[in-house]
């Protein structure tokens, strides 16, 4: 590893260390002037730190005060180095400050700090935003954040105005740390099981957010839970790193059947668009309606046939075209646990697809 270098914050020139010498030995300047055969004024420039040390007046300082010569030359090479690396440094900074402050125009810096992603230093804090977006410079940062800023799957929502840079920061967030997980080989020919083992837990509702990265990790997916941004109305995000896919979940409604459907719904893309394309990535902002796109609709009714067929759903939604608070509730309760899944699962669906999310109902739908 290479050793840090340390830069003075001011250099010291060779003068200032003759003007101490001089003064701890109680010789005065004019009188040191005429000892080496020098100006007086050429020596005051010295002291002033205006002249340089030459290898002349290193010899002359060597005799007079028993100093070696080597010594006042290092110490001059010494001090042009050490201003040239200050000139260097400050350059650095002034071009550091520049780019700290385009970068904060493309970039939720405030949100980063927030999280503890930053620090004090400006040049580990450009680096660290180079290694979150994968870019090395501002030019690849402004190319990134153009090419994704006008992406299909940044969904307009109806209800909150959506802040693309936060949007983008989020999602080049969970990618980043994304890349650090380590999990199992993964294998397509074992969806079914992976489907099983989810309905299972999300039915049983305990320790729910953990055990399903444990299962999901177990058949080599990755698994992230990372808060929304601000303007940012996220519920799930899939997409490969390395040799994996990934999904990350906000939990932005911190309940189970909305918890449940964004899970398989983002297992949809895995299995049904991921594979073949690893280069594709799937930002769900809002659950896909009629205006959704092909796709998003494939992962909606992957999710859906997961939990329920659509014959049996079809033919609980005839008979309850109306939610009746006792016959309604009580049918969905039968359902589930004839279909063995949680019956917030149901009544998560029935919301969505009256449209009403107004409804009350006794059901729990907290996620443990």
């Amino acid at each position: 590893m290479e050793a840090k270098q340390y830069i003075p914050f001011e250099a010291t020139h060779p003068g200032y260390v003759l003007k101490e010498e001089l003064q701890a030995r109680g010789i005065k300047q004019k009188e040191f002037a005429l000892d080496i055969d020098m100006q007086p004024t050429m020596l005051n420039e010295l002291i002033k730190e205006k002249r340089a040390v030459t290898a002349e007046i290193a010899l002359s300082l060597e005799k007079a005060l028993g100093i070696p010569a080597d010594f006042w030359m290092r110490f001059q090479a010494g001090y042009e180095l050490d201003c040239a690396r200050i000139k260097e440094r400050n350059i650095r900074k002034t071009q550091q400050i520049e780019i700290w402050g385009l970068i904060k125009q493309y970039v939720p810096v405030n949100i980063f700090a927030k999280l503890g992603l930053l620090s004090n230093s400006l040049a580990d804090n450009i680096a660290r935003i180079w290694d979150i977006y994968d870019v090395d410079s501002i030019d690849h940062l402004v190319e990134r954040i153009s090419i994704n800023k006008n992406m299909a799957y940044y969904k307009k929502s109806e209800k909150l105005k959506n802040d693309q840079i936060n949007i983008l920061g989020w999602s080049q967030l969970a990618r980043w740390k994304a890349k650090s997980q380590t999990v199992n080989v993964f294998n397509p020919e074992w969806r079914e099981v992976i489907v099983d083992e989810l309905k299972v837990l999300f039915r049983a509702n305990k320790n729910v957010v953990h055990s399903t990265q444990k299962i999901l990790n177990k058949h080599g997916i990755k698994f992230i839970v990372q808060e929304s941004f601000k303007q940012s109305p996220i519920d799930g995000y899939s997409f490969w790193s390395n040799e994996n896919p990934t999904i990350v979940v906000t939990m932005r409604k911190k309940l189970l059947d909305n918890f449940a459907f964004t899970v398989m719904h983002e297992l949809g893309h895995v299995f049904t668009h991921l594979i073949a394309d690893t280069n594709s990535d799937f930002l769900d902002i809002e659950y896909p309606n009629s205006s959704a796109s092909d796709k998003e609709q494939d992962a909606h009714r992957f999710a859906q046939q997961c939990f329920l067929h659509d014959l049996i759903w079809k033919d609980f939604f005839n008979r309850n075209p109306e939610f009746n608070y006792s016959s309604t509730e009580y049918e969905m309760v039968q359902l589930a646990n004839k279909e063995k899944i949680h019956p917030s699962i149901i009544f998560g669906r029935y919301c969505f697809e009256t449209g009403n999310f107004a409804i009350k109902t006794s059901i729990d739908r907290t996620i443990n």
